[in-house]
């Protein structure tokens, strides 16, 4: 797996596979996913990732449930 960030277009690029060929994307919100020609994940785009990262860190800093019941 390689991972990359383009600063200026503001995009993370995770390429999974590098011997795949890619022969189609699918683009779903900010994120697009870049298949072989069975269907099998190449590599992922995500556009706007520094929001998208901040909004990760946002969800998983959150208490759970179960956390939110303890005592303190």
């Amino acid at each position: 797996m390689r991972v990359r960030y383009d600063r200026d277009e503001d995009i993370l690029i995770i390429e999974v596979m590098s011997e795949g060929i890619i022969d189609h994307a699918e683009q779903v919100d900010g994120v697009i996913v870049h298949l072989t020609r069975d269907s099998r994940l190449v590599l992922l785009e995500i556009l706007d990732a520094s929001e998208f990262l901040s909004s990760l860190v946002r969800v998983t800093m959150r208490p759970s449930p179960e956390e939110e019941l303890l005592p303190a």
